[in-house]
């Protein structure tokens, strides 16, 4: 099944499908960080991840006989998304030090918010609707509920995980910035293969680097180390984004950003499961409201369709 040029297909089993995997691959990233963190700090994994990504990516593209225009000015834009992807990522993986998995999963999740918010300003096209200004209400009052009132009579919540909460946040906002980026200059009419070549390159560079000045680049190789890289590397940073680039391409954008709202979920849970992360009553509530405002935000043009859609009374 496919679509004429230019034309989104509604959301099918195969799109449905998908959007299963490659959220359960998202929601397990934080995870499969955090879970080696003794043994290769977050950063050094995340930098290390993109230096092989991008020789996958560059790869690809050659396999592809792609041309990238230099001469048209993209990568003026393509360095300011490679340093944001950079910035995101050195936020991640140093949040991931001080909180947990399913907290860094739910604050990075964010950045829908913070990207509406920077489209609203940039493009005239992308004003938010009312759905829309209720749902980021929404969000950030479960982000005030988050941080409110979570010391030792709440589960005994640190300040060192707040500190890591917070950078979480500022992920997702950095995560946001780089979307108003390639939505609103030549980016937006690039190759995908192009644009997430350009992130890899800032990350690569920009990580390692960080990891190498801040005495993180030690390395301790376990099978566990393996077999997180090798699932970062393929599956996360290579795998996962190409497949994501491929069905915003093909089916319609609102209603995939409708289902990428389980990756929290899954992040929250696996985080849970996996290492056995304790969550306090104030964070649930918060998160809830946090992933409500999500969907709101991302699903707004689904939301008002259903509405419409029930009869009468």
């Amino acid at each position: 099944m496919s679509s004429p040029v230019g034309t989104p297909l509604p959301i099918d089993g195969r799109a449905s499908g998908l959007m299963v995997v490659l959220c359960l691959v998202w929601g397990l990233q934080q995870v499969a960080i955090k879970a080696v963190a003794t043994d290769i700090a977050p950063i050094m994994q995340i930098g290390l991840r993109s230096c092989v990504a991008v020789i996958l990516v560059a790869l690809l593209i050659r396999w592809r006989r792609e041309r990238i225009d230099w001469a048209g000015g993209s990568w003026r834009p393509g360095i300011l998304v490679g340093v944001l992807f950079a910035v995101e990522y050195l936020l991640v993986g140093e949040g991931l030090r001080y909180t947990t998995a399913s907290h860094m999963s739910v604050f990075l999740y964010t950045a829908p918010i913070f990207a509406a918010l920077g489209l609203q300003w940039r493009l005239p096209a992308e004003r938010l609707s009312a759905i829309q200004w209720l749902g980021i209400l929404v969000a950030f009052l479960g982000i005030v509920v988050t941080f409110y009132d979570r010391g030792p009579s709440t589960g005994g919540v640190s300040t060192d995980m707040l500190i890591g909460d917070l950078l979480g946040l500022l992920g997702g906002a950095a995560w946001g910035a780089t979307t108003v980026v390639l939505r609103c200059t030549r980016l937006a009419h690039a190759p995908t293969t192009h644009t997430l070549l350009y992130q890899l390159i800032g990350a690569a560079l920009i990580l390692v680097a960080a990891a190498a000045i801040s005495d993180q680049a030690a390395i301790r190789s376990t099978p566990l180390v393996v077999a997180s890289m090798l699932y970062q590397t393929l599956l996360m940073a290579f795998g996962s984004l190409l497949v994501w680039f491929w069905l915003l391409r093909t089916y319609l954008a609102s209603r995939l950003g409708v289902l990428s709202f389980m990756t929290p979920l899954f992040g929250v849970a696996f985080g849970v499961w996996l290492l056995d992360e304790p969550l306090d009553a104030g964070f649930v509530i918060g998160a809830i409201l946090v992933m409500t405002g999500i969907l709101m935000v991302s699903g707004h043009e689904w939301l008002r369709s259903h509405l419409r859609a029930r009869p009468a009374g």
